[in-house]
């Protein structure tokens, strides 16, 4: 139960407001009604406002709101900031019943009231059951509604129109019809994107023929594109999960499969629940049916993730450069009662020596070897720079492609113009007649030049200037990292080691550490890697003799 101000005690209280739609913050309930309201109470009731918590266009289902969460580890502080927290109507506060109570509840436990300034509260057991039943209530109309807008949303999509999401690559969003206020969205083809998508396909089915590319892997194809100035529909470069997305997607072949997944827990749904909307197609059937039996043929076996867990500092990293298996933690005791402990192969360790002659070494051998090969000979201001070096090649290099393809689009851009004007030029002069053939050609050659210009625009406002790694951040990481590799706990180090490397192998003789300067960059200048890499158990799982080396 909350503490009550003593007598003669001024109440604190904190606001919290929250709207979870744009319909609701034009509403009764903006976020303006709601200050003025909750401000307006604690005025009338003498409460001094120490604290607004907003939380714009966020549910209430659960507490995954930051605002919330701020709210509620600020109030439960031992100092005690507020007395009460001031809401609009508990749907503002929690659209859960059951764990609105569970909040009140750890609320009440330090001294903190929840007020609804619409809804009845208080401490005593009537006033607890209706606000319960309030709970229990909004809950109820907070699933109805979504249901309500989930059967929309699907009845929208049966009758061929978009709910909204980013179009992919290859299509635009266009207005198909206005109903009162509401706009109703399709889907068209974007003729530009539409090239890259069938580009795509014939790379991976059949190879290019102009450019005497073979038929590409998904890996090799990735490479061919970006290498080629080739962007995604956000600008950015290819990669593998993007590119087996599209050559998988029936939408290019004219079925868009809307509902597929539950947004809220990532379960499939039922074929009953999913919705096919008909688009316009970009690839045939033939070629995208093989494209998928292709895949099917190259699908590699699927292998578990490295353990990334546990207090062993190279756990997950260190492998056998035999057989490309993890190393796993082996111990034995010396006859006086030491304790050693060793890196073993865990193919070995599991199948015995037919499966790999394996290797073993020491624990904290092989620890210190690493780190102190990572505190010498990389994580030296010097040495990072001269490392990263190679990437402004490689960025200078991309740059140099994506000049290559603005070249050569500028290039078909006034070949179609020429042409063009010559065939004005015969009519003009009396030489041709304009009949249909010509209007038809002319109109093809107008379409040509227009796919061409809209694709040099685009290519022209993707290309992008490079991140620069300036001294100072070289030197602030590699200190960074040197305090942490020699003073840093198990868990700190591991963390680290396993943001930049990606294996460490282990042979006889040898010890080899692998990592990625794109990596290594992002992290020096505090900025997401390109991509997230999947670490699998064996790193040569691609054993097969095709393009995807």
């Amino acid at each position: 139960m909350p503490v009550i101000a003593a007598p003669g005690k001024v109440r604190r209280a904190a606001l919290y407001l929250r709207v979870s739609t744009g319909r609701q913050a034009e509403g009764d309930v903006s976020l303006p009604s709601q200050r003025r309201l909750t401000r307006g109470h604690c005025e009338r009731e003498g409460w001094i406002v120490a604290d607004e918590y907003v939380e714009p266009g966020v549910s209430a289902t659960d507490d995954r709101r930051p605002a919330f969460q701020a709210l509620m580890d600020r109030a439960c502080d031992v100092d005690r900031p507020y007395d009460v927290i001031v809401v609009h109507a508990f749907s503002r506060f929690y659209r859960n019943g059951a764990e609105m109570e569970l909040a009140i509840r750890k609320l009440g436990r330090h001294g903190v009231e929840v007020v609804s300034i619409t809804q009845p509260t208080g401490t005593d057991p009537s006033a607890e059951m209706m606000r319960q039943i309030i709970g229990i209530f909004d809950e109820y109309t907070s699933k109805e509604n979504g249901k309500q807008v989930t059967r929309a949303m699907r009845e929208n999509a049966r009758q061929g129109f978009w709910n909204g999401a980013s179009p992919p690559l290859g299509y635009q969003i266009i207005e198909a019809e206005r109903r009162g206020a509401k706009i109703k969205k399709r889907l068209a083809v974007d003729p530009v994107e539409a090239e890259t998508v069938r580009l795509i396909f014939r790379l991976y089915l059949d190879g290019d023929p102009a450019t005497g590319t073979p038929p590409l892997g998904i890996k090799e194809a990735v490479k061919w594109l970006n290498g080629r100035g080739f962007a995604t529909k956000r600008g950015g470069t290819f990669g593998v999960g993007a590119l087996h997305h599209i050559l998988t997607n029936t939408v290019y072949v004219g079925r868009w499969r809307y509902n597929v997944r539950n947004k809220a827990t990532g379960e499939k749904r039922g074929e009953d629940e999913i919705v096919t909307i008909a688009v316009p197609r970009i690839v045939e059937d033939a070629a995208f049916e093989a494209v998928q039996a292709k895949l099917a043929a190259n699908n590699p076996r699927v292998s578990p993730v490295r353990i990334a867990s546990g207090p062993i500092l190279l756990t997950g990293l260190a492998t056998c450069s035999h057989c490309g298996g993890g190393m796993t933690q082996r111990t034995g005791t010396s006859r006086s009662g030491r304790v050693y402990a060793y890196y073993n192969c865990a193919s070995r360790a599991q199948r015995g020596p037919t499966a790999c002659r394996g290797n073993s070494i020491p624990m904290a051998h092989l620890d210190d070897l690493v780190l102190k090969a990572l505190e010498e000979r990389l994580f030296a201001p010097e040495r990072l720079a001269e490392v990263l070096s190679a990437l402004v090649a490689r960025r200078a290099a991309r740059a140099e492609a994506v000049d290559g393809r603005l070249l050569q689009l500028q290039t078909e851009v006034a070949a179609a113009e020429d042409k063009l004007r010559r065939l004005y030029k015969l009519v003009e002069d009396g030489l041709a007649e304009l009949d249909d053939i010509l209007r038809e050609r002319i109109a093809v050659l107008k379409a040509d030049r227009e796919k061409a210009q809209g694709a040099f625009e685009r290519a022209r406002a993707q290309s992008g200037g490079n991140v620069k790694i300036n001294p100072e951040k070289v030197a602030a990481f590699a200190k960074l990292m040197r305090e942490v590799l020699a003073a840093g706990d198990t868990p700190a180090r591991k963390a680290y080691l396993r943001a930049i490397l990606s294996a460490v192998e282990v042979d006889a003789a040898t010890v080899r550490i692998v990592g990625s300067r794109d990596v290594l960059h992002a992290a020096v200048a505090g900025t997401p890697a390109a991509g997230e890499v999947v670490q699998f158990t064996g790193p040569k799982w691609r054993t097969r003799q095709d393009s995807n080396l």
